[in-house]
Protein backbone atom coordinates (compact mmCIF):
# COMPACT_ATOMS: atom_id res chain seq x y z
CA UNK A 1 0.00 0.00 0.00
CA UNK A 2 1.48 3.33 -1.25
CA UNK A 3 -0.89 5.36 0.97
CA UNK A 4 -2.60 4.96 4.40
CA UNK A 5 -5.57 3.22 3.97
CA UNK A 6 -8.05 6.10 5.12
CA UNK A 7 -6.18 9.00 3.25
CA UNK A 8 -9.24 10.18 2.04
CA UNK A 9 -11.68 8.86 4.41
CA UNK A 10 -14.85 11.14 4.76
CA UNK A 11 -14.01 12.50 1.67
CA UNK A 12 -15.99 12.97 -1.55
CA UNK A 13 -14.50 12.62 -5.21
CA UNK A 14 -16.08 13.00 -8.60
CA UNK A 15 -13.93 11.31 -11.10
CA UNK A 16 -15.98 11.80 -14.64
CA UNK A 17 -15.28 9.41 -17.57
CA UNK A 18 -15.23 7.19 -14.14
CA UNK A 19 -16.25 3.90 -15.82
CA UNK A 20 -14.07 2.07 -17.76
CA UNK A 21 -10.13 2.47 -18.21
CA UNK A 22 -7.85 4.91 -16.77
CA UNK A 23 -11.14 6.90 -14.97
CA UNK A 24 -12.03 3.04 -13.11
CA UNK A 25 -8.67 2.77 -12.07
CA UNK A 26 -8.85 6.11 -10.58
CA UNK A 27 -11.90 5.45 -9.16
CA UNK A 28 -11.59 2.08 -7.59
CA UNK A 29 -8.21 3.62 -5.96
CA UNK A 30 -9.59 6.90 -4.66
CA UNK A 31 -12.31 4.60 -2.86
CA UNK A 32 -9.85 1.97 -1.89
CA UNK A 33 -8.04 4.93 0.43
CA UNK A 34 -11.35 5.89 2.00
CA UNK A 35 -13.01 8.59 -0.43
CA UNK A 36 -16.92 8.18 -1.20
CA UNK A 37 -16.50 8.09 -4.96
CA UNK A 38 -19.04 8.92 -8.23
CA UNK A 39 -17.89 7.42 -10.70
CA UNK A 40 -20.16 9.21 -13.83
CA UNK A 41 -19.85 7.51 -17.46
CA UNK A 42 -21.62 8.35 -20.89
CA UNK A 43 -23.45 4.52 -20.87
CA UNK A 44 -22.53 2.71 -17.83
CA UNK A 45 -23.86 -1.02 -18.47
CA UNK A 46 -25.22 -3.22 -15.51
CA UNK A 47 -21.63 -5.41 -16.38
CA UNK A 48 -19.74 -1.75 -15.30
CA UNK A 49 -22.05 -1.17 -12.27
CA UNK A 50 -21.43 -5.06 -11.30
CA UNK A 51 -17.93 -4.46 -11.27
CA UNK A 52 -17.96 -1.52 -8.85
CA UNK A 53 -17.53 -2.23 -5.02
CA UNK A 54 -18.49 -0.25 -2.05
CA UNK A 55 -17.92 3.26 -2.01
CA UNK A 56 -18.45 3.69 -5.49
CA UNK A 57 -21.67 5.19 -7.08
CA UNK A 58 -22.03 4.61 -10.96
CA UNK A 59 -24.11 7.44 -12.80
CA UNK A 60 -24.92 8.22 -16.44
CA UNK A 61 -23.35 11.57 -17.57
CA UNK A 62 -22.91 13.34 -20.81
CA UNK A 63 -20.05 15.71 -20.44
CA UNK A 64 -21.37 17.72 -23.30
CA UNK A 65 -24.43 18.83 -21.95
CA UNK A 66 -24.69 21.43 -19.38
CA UNK A 67 -27.80 20.03 -18.00
CA UNK A 68 -26.23 16.62 -17.18
CA UNK A 69 -22.95 18.35 -15.33
CA UNK A 70 -24.71 20.29 -13.43
CA UNK A 71 -27.26 17.87 -12.90
CA UNK A 72 -24.84 15.49 -11.37
CA UNK A 73 -23.44 18.29 -8.79
CA UNK A 74 -26.75 19.51 -7.69
CA UNK A 75 -27.19 16.38 -4.72
CA UNK A 76 -23.70 17.01 -3.56
CA UNK A 77 -23.33 18.61 -0.17
CA UNK A 78 -19.87 18.81 0.01
CA UNK A 79 -16.73 17.83 -2.67
CA UNK A 80 -13.33 17.78 -2.39
CA UNK A 81 -11.75 16.12 -5.62
CA UNK A 82 -12.61 16.31 -9.02
CA UNK A 83 -10.76 14.09 -11.07
CA UNK A 84 -11.80 14.75 -15.06
CA UNK A 85 -11.07 11.90 -17.29
CA UNK A 86 -13.80 12.01 -19.78
CA UNK A 87 -12.76 11.74 -23.27
CA UNK A 88 -13.01 10.90 -26.42
CA UNK A 89 -10.26 9.89 -30.32
CA UNK A 90 -12.31 9.63 -33.44
CA UNK A 91 -8.69 8.16 -35.70
CA UNK A 92 -8.66 9.00 -38.73
CA UNK A 93 -11.91 11.06 -39.28
CA UNK A 94 -11.16 14.01 -36.94
CA UNK A 95 -10.32 16.22 -40.20
CA UNK A 96 -14.05 16.28 -40.95
CA UNK A 97 -15.37 19.21 -39.08
CA UNK A 98 -18.67 18.05 -36.93
CA UNK A 99 -16.10 15.30 -35.26
CA UNK A 100 -13.46 17.90 -34.39
CA UNK A 101 -16.06 20.03 -33.14
CA UNK A 102 -17.52 16.84 -30.98
CA UNK A 103 -14.05 15.62 -29.49
CA UNK A 104 -13.05 19.24 -28.65
CA UNK A 105 -16.80 19.59 -26.71
CA UNK A 106 -16.44 16.41 -24.78
CA UNK A 107 -12.55 16.62 -24.13
CA UNK A 108 -11.99 20.10 -23.79
CA UNK A 109 -15.07 21.70 -22.74
CA UNK A 110 -16.42 18.98 -20.82
CA UNK A 111 -13.64 19.51 -18.70
CA UNK A 112 -14.56 23.12 -18.13
CA UNK A 113 -18.27 22.46 -17.84
CA UNK A 114 -17.46 20.05 -14.61
CA UNK A 115 -14.81 22.76 -13.12
CA UNK A 116 -16.96 25.46 -13.83
CA UNK A 117 -20.32 23.81 -11.71
CA UNK A 118 -18.01 22.18 -9.15
CA UNK A 119 -16.04 25.08 -8.30
CA UNK A 120 -17.95 26.92 -5.16
CA UNK A 121 -18.16 22.94 -4.13
CA UNK A 122 -14.75 22.89 -4.28
CA UNK A 123 -13.86 26.32 -2.64
CA UNK A 124 -16.16 25.28 0.50
CA UNK A 125 -13.61 22.61 0.74
CA UNK A 126 -10.49 24.03 -0.34
CA UNK A 127 -10.67 20.82 -2.96
CA UNK A 128 -8.76 19.57 -5.57
CA UNK A 129 -9.12 19.02 -9.93
CA UNK A 130 -6.86 16.57 -11.49
CA UNK A 131 -7.49 16.63 -14.84
CA UNK A 132 -5.99 14.59 -17.88
CA UNK A 133 -4.06 15.48 -20.17
CA UNK A 134 -1.57 13.24 -22.91
CA UNK A 135 1.19 12.52 -24.37
CA UNK A 136 -0.54 14.77 -27.19
CA UNK A 137 -0.45 17.53 -24.89
CA UNK A 138 3.59 17.79 -26.24
CA UNK A 139 3.29 16.18 -29.64
CA UNK A 140 1.34 16.36 -32.54
CA UNK A 141 -0.82 13.49 -34.05
CA UNK A 142 -1.78 13.65 -37.74
CA UNK A 143 -4.72 11.69 -37.71
CA UNK A 144 -5.82 13.04 -34.41
CA UNK A 145 -5.73 16.71 -34.71
CA UNK A 146 -8.95 17.10 -32.37
CA UNK A 147 -7.64 14.79 -29.63
CA UNK A 148 -4.29 16.57 -30.07
CA UNK A 149 -5.85 20.01 -29.53
CA UNK A 150 -7.64 19.27 -27.20
CA UNK A 151 -5.01 17.78 -24.69
CA UNK A 152 -3.10 20.85 -25.79
CA UNK A 153 -5.96 22.93 -24.10
CA UNK A 154 -6.17 20.84 -21.64
CA UNK A 155 -2.76 21.88 -20.23
CA UNK A 156 -2.88 25.34 -20.84
CA UNK A 157 -6.78 25.17 -18.75
CA UNK A 158 -4.64 23.19 -16.12
CA UNK A 159 -2.49 26.26 -15.66
CA UNK A 160 -4.87 28.68 -16.19
CA UNK A 161 -7.37 27.41 -13.31
CA UNK A 162 -4.54 27.08 -11.36
CA UNK A 163 -4.56 30.66 -10.92
CA UNK A 164 -8.03 31.30 -10.52
CA UNK A 165 -9.08 29.04 -8.78
CA UNK A 166 -5.66 30.11 -6.21
CA UNK A 167 -8.25 32.40 -4.51
CA UNK A 168 -10.70 30.24 -3.68
CA UNK A 169 -7.94 27.91 -1.80
CA UNK A 170 -8.27 25.09 -5.12
CA UNK A 171 -5.63 23.15 -6.86
CA UNK A 172 -5.31 22.26 -10.09
CA UNK A 173 -3.29 19.90 -11.99
CA UNK A 174 -2.97 17.40 -14.62
CA UNK A 175 -1.50 13.83 -15.33
CA UNK A 176 -0.29 13.33 -18.76
CA UNK A 177 -0.59 9.70 -19.51
CA UNK A 178 1.66 7.68 -21.58
CA UNK A 179 0.83 4.35 -23.14
CA UNK A 180 -1.92 2.55 -20.67
CA UNK A 181 -3.58 -0.63 -21.99
CA UNK A 182 -6.99 0.23 -22.06
CA UNK A 183 -10.28 -0.40 -24.45
CA UNK A 184 -9.01 3.06 -26.23
CA UNK A 185 -5.28 1.65 -26.62
CA UNK A 186 -6.46 -1.91 -27.94
CA UNK A 187 -6.09 -1.32 -31.49
CA UNK A 188 -2.34 -0.38 -30.80
CA UNK A 189 -1.70 -3.34 -28.28
CA UNK A 190 -2.68 -5.81 -30.63
CA UNK A 191 -1.25 -4.13 -33.62
CA UNK A 192 2.64 -5.75 -33.43
CA UNK A 193 4.54 -3.37 -35.18
CA UNK A 194 3.00 -0.56 -33.28
CA UNK A 195 3.06 -2.01 -29.72
CA UNK A 196 6.77 -2.51 -30.39
CA UNK A 197 7.84 0.65 -31.30
CA UNK A 198 6.19 2.39 -28.66
CA UNK A 199 7.64 -0.55 -26.11
CA UNK A 200 11.09 0.47 -27.68
CA UNK A 201 10.57 3.77 -26.64
CA UNK A 202 9.45 4.00 -23.36
CA UNK A 203 12.76 3.61 -21.21
CA UNK A 204 10.72 0.96 -18.50
CA UNK A 205 9.52 -1.07 -21.21
CA UNK A 206 6.13 -1.88 -20.49
CA UNK A 207 2.95 -0.56 -21.42
CA UNK A 208 1.06 1.38 -18.21
CA UNK A 209 -1.97 -0.27 -16.35
CA UNK A 210 -4.73 2.35 -14.66
CA UNK A 211 -3.19 2.09 -11.74
CA UNK A 212 -0.21 4.02 -12.61
CA UNK A 213 -1.79 6.78 -13.11
CA UNK A 214 -4.34 6.35 -10.21
CA UNK A 215 -1.56 6.16 -8.18
CA UNK A 216 0.04 9.94 -9.24
CA UNK A 217 -3.63 11.15 -8.60
CA UNK A 218 -4.30 10.13 -5.56
CA UNK A 219 -0.61 12.11 -4.99
CA UNK A 220 -1.78 15.04 -5.98
CA UNK A 221 -5.07 15.09 -4.17
CA UNK A 222 -3.00 14.11 -1.18
CA UNK A 223 -2.02 16.75 1.67
CA UNK A 224 1.47 15.63 0.41
CA UNK A 225 0.72 17.68 -2.86
CA UNK A 226 -0.08 20.94 -0.79
CA UNK A 227 2.09 23.12 -2.76
CA UNK A 228 1.46 22.03 -6.20
CA UNK A 229 -0.92 23.68 -8.98
CA UNK A 230 -0.65 24.16 -12.24
CA UNK A 231 1.50 21.30 -13.31
CA UNK A 232 0.94 18.71 -15.67
CA UNK A 233 2.88 15.81 -14.43
CA UNK A 234 4.05 13.19 -17.32
CA UNK A 235 3.19 9.51 -16.13
CA UNK A 236 4.30 7.71 -18.83
CA UNK A 237 7.72 4.86 -17.91
CA UNK A 238 10.04 7.78 -19.50
CA UNK A 239 8.51 8.05 -22.71
CA UNK A 240 8.44 11.59 -23.01
CA UNK A 241 12.19 11.64 -22.06
CA UNK A 242 13.31 9.23 -24.60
Amino acid sequence: MTFQHDLFAGKTAVVTGGTQGIGAGIAHRLAALGARVVAAGLTPTDAQRASFGAGIEVVALDVSSNDEVAALFAPLTSLDILVNCAGMIRRGDEHEIEVFEQVIDVNLTGTMRACSVARALLAASRGTIVNTASMLSFFGGGLVPAYSASKGGIAQLTKSLALAYARDGIRVNAVAPGWIATPLTQALQDDDVRSRAILERTPLGRWGEPDDIAQAVAFLCSPAAAFITGTIVPVDGGYLAA
